[in-house]
Parts: structure tokens; sequence; C-alpha cells
């Protein structure tokens, strides 16, 4: 090889590392537009003080169209997530920790607190329409892709130790829920909510796991073949497909007028479910899926996350959950869930959720919360770790776990993460919490996921002491 060749390679082995590039090329000029639409009137007042027709009034103009401020919008969405996403690898962290609190900063708790024209102009309320349509359109995807990962299978030989240690990491936490809803309701339940319907939403809230955040979680600490580890995937996926299905029959129960109606939704509910988990499971679960016609089957796993979705919205429960049985539909053909992985969840991973955080961090005012909400919130972290991890620990110890496997054990199914988002958008869309209560459970959602790899930590170094 000659010297120039070598010096080549050298040349493009000390431009691989993208800090500096990144934080020039991509970061720079976010910030510098930022700070110029922060300290100058708005574009409106601009493109009138200029004469008409010129280049710049018509460049300004277009920033008031719909679809370039919504390519901007995901232009500074995607890139900070990825930036933020990088960091808390960084710092030992899922990256999708980093996009979750990404979400929250571009939001008035951080960017509208320090430039409130910027937050404004770029992400103005008649925009926010089309950014949570596009930011449901993930969930559905994200829900799909969580269905494909149940894999029921698991439960051979363990069904009994998995039920009783995922439905007691449900129950405890769920009573504690119900518990801390009666002094709650007075100060953050909406007007025209009933106890019932707010204590229920409570005790889900505090009861469920992020499934897909717990794998990942695993995969990076090289523990998801171990035992513990199987043992966890397989009791988070249980809990999960248990709290989707009671936060169903809440939905109901609140969206429903009459007791009738409730009794014909969740009939229909279960009848449909019936039919994806004994019918239309087995089906999918014989077909064979070639390399040739992927682009086929991708085509038909959209029209049936479509069509699940839409029945479970018009039978009175929500689109997601029919996303959700779309993917469990097609969770026994190994072919179609490493399409999912492969093809359909990185797309919804890379793009639409994060455009969902953002969704989520417009609407989480947590600059509002006064000091003893803030004590609240560490209050309800006690309570929820308390009720999970609590929970999982006593029924793994029961069951016969060690005390150490049993504690980590718990401290992976306290991981709320993503999917405890979605429950919570789901609650204020609904109106069944205030807006200060979300903005507090969204902070106990990322607080208890945070604690996860920490906990694991410590668990470990108190396992490697025990044994010196």
């Amino acid at each position: 090889m000659s010297p120039r060749s070598d010096d080549s390679s050298q040349e493009i082995k000390a431009r691989s590392t993208p800090w500096f590039g990144y934080a020039l090329l991509a970061l720079l000029p976010l910030l510098i537009a930022m700070l110029v639409v922060a300290h100058a009137p708005a574009a409106e007042n601009i493109v009138a003080a200029l004469p008409a027709n010129t280049p710049l009034a018509t460049l300004l103009a277009h920033f008031g169209d719909p679809l370039p401020r919504f390519m901007l919008q995901l232009l500074v969405v995607l890139a900070s997530a990825k930036f933020a996403g990088i960091a808390m690898r960084r710092l030992g962290q899922p990256a999708v920790i980093g996009e979750m609190l990404a979400g929250i900063l571009l939001g008035p708790s951080l960017f509208g607190l320090l430039l409130p024209q910027a937050q404004t102009w770029l992400f103005p309320s008649s925009s926010l329409v089309t950014l949570n349509h596009v930011s449901q359109l993930g969930v559905l995807v994200f829900m799909f892709a969580a269905g494909a990962e149940v894999d029921l299978s698991r439960l051979r030989g363990r069904r009994g130790m998995t039920l009783l240690i995922s439905h007691a990491g449900i129950a405890l936490p769920f009573l504690l829920g119900i518990l801390l809803a009666w002094p709650l309701f007075r100060s953050y339940a909406p007007n025209g909510i009933a106890f019932a319907g707010f204590a229920m939403f409570m005790g889900i809230a505090l009861s469920v796991t992020a499934f897909p955040v717990l794998l990942r979680i695993l995969e990076e600490r090289g523990d998801s073949a171990t035992p513990i580890g199987l043992i966890a995937i397989t009791c988070a996926a249980l809990s999960d497909a248990t709290a989707w299905g009671m936060l169903g029959a809440i939905v109901a129960l609140v969206k429903s007028q009459s007791l009738l109606g409730v009794t014909v939704s969740l009939a229909l509910a279960l009848i449909f479910a019936w039919l994806i988990v004994a019918r239309a499971r087995a089906w999918f679960a014989h077909r064979i899926v070639e390399e040739v016609r992927e682009p086929q089957w991708m085509v038909a796993l959209v029209l049936l996350i479509l069509i699940c979705a839409l029945f479970t919205e018009a039978i009175g429960l929500h689109a997601m959950f029919g996303a959700f049985l779309a993917g469990i539909a097609v969770s026994r053909n190994t072919a179609l869930r490493t399409l999912v992985e492969h093809k359909i969840e990185p797309f919804a991973a890379v793009l639409l959720l994060p455009v969902f955080f953002a969704s989520t961090g417009l609407r989480t005012r947590i600059d509002l919360l006064s000091g003893s909400e803030w004590l609240l919130c560490l209050g309800i972290v006690g309570v929820a770790t308390l009720g999970k991890l609590g929970g999982t620990a006593i029924a793994a110890r029961w069951s016969g776990l060690s005390r150490i496997d049993a504690l980590r054990l718990g401290s992976l199914m306290n991981t709320r993460g993503l999917m405890e988002l979605i429950v919570l958008g789901l609650g204020y869309d609904l109106g069944i919490i205030s807006q200060a209560l979300y903005a507090i459970l969204v902070l106990v959602a990322i607080i208890t996921t945070v604690m996860t790899g920490p906990l694991l930590t410590a668990i470990d170094r108190f396992e490697a002491r025990q044994k010196t």
C-alpha cells in the first residue's frame, strides 16, 4: 500500500469521531437560529416590514406554512433526541431515556422558559394537531411491536411462578395507587371525573412496566439470556398484557355513559381478543414468509394494525389496544417477528417515537409545579417503587428465588419508561388527570426508569461483596 493511501486512511480514521463535527454542523446552526428568532420580532412582523416580493420576505413567509414548519420541527426533534440519546449512553443509561428527556426539554419546561418567543414560534398551538397525529401513529406502531415481542411460549414450565410474580407486581402497586388517589382526588381530578375512574387510573399508572425498555436494559447489560433475564422478560410481557387489559376496562368505564355501554364494550373487546389469541395467532404461526415477499407482508401488517386499531377505537376503547393485539397475532411466527424487529420497529424508534416524546414534552408543564408538588413527586416515586419493586420481590422470594435475584427482578420490573408515558397520555387526553398531576407522573416515569441501572449495579456490587 502506498504512503498516500496510508495517509488517506489515517485521515479518515481521524475524522471518524463525530462529536466536533456534530456540534459544529448540526447543533451550532440550530442554536444560532433559535437565538435569532428569540431576540427578533415575530416572523410575521419581519415579513410585513420587508418590501413585498423580496427573496427574504418570501423565504420567511414560507416558514409560516404548515409543511416547512413541520419539517423544521422534525429536524429539531430528531437532532435533539439523537444528541440526548448519545449523552445518556455515555452515562450508562438507555438512549430512550435521553429521548424522553429531550422531548420534555423542548417543551415549555425548559426551551419555553429560556427562549419563550422561539419556542412559541417553532411549536405554535396551531401546529400541534399535526405533531400529535404523527406521534399517535408512532404509538400504534410501537404498541404493535411490543405485542409482537410477547412470546407466550415462554410460560411453559414456569407458568405458576410467572403468573404469581407478574400479577403480584401489579396488585400491590395497584392497591397503593388506589389508596394514593384518596388524598389526590380533590386537588388533581378534573371536574366531572368520578373517583372510581380516577382511582383505578392511578392504580394502573403505578403498576405498568416498560417491557421494551426492560429488554433494552437487559441486552445492554448482557443479561437477556441469563435465567433471571428470561424470567424478567416473561414476567414483564405477562404484566404488560394484564395491565393493558385492565386499562381497557378503565377506558371503557370512563368513556361510556352507562353500565350497559361498559358491558357491551368489554364483551366485544374480550371476543376480539379471543379471536386474535386463539384464531389469528394460530393462523399467522403457519404462514411462510419468504424474503422476496417481505414488502407484501409489511403492507399486510400495516393493514392489520389499522384494522385492529380502528375496531377497538370503534367499540369504545383506544386504538392502541387494537395495535397491541395485532402484534400478539403475529408473535408466534418467528419470521414475522424478525420482520417487525428489523424493519418496522426501527422506523418507529428512530422517527416516530421522538415525535411522541416531543408531543409529550410540549404539554408537560414542570415549570408550573410548586415546591410541595415536587415533594409530592418524590413521595409518589417512593410509593411506586415500594409497590412495584416490593411486590415483585416478595412474590419472587415466595417462588423460591434468592434474595439477590428477587431484588434484581423487582428493580427491572420497576422500569416504567415509554409505556408509562403512553398510559399517562391516554389518561390526560381522556381528562382523567389534571395537567399538574400529568407532569408529576411523567417525572415519576422518568425517575423510576433512570433508577433501574444504578439499582442493578448496586445489587451486583452487594452480591460481589457477599461472595468475598
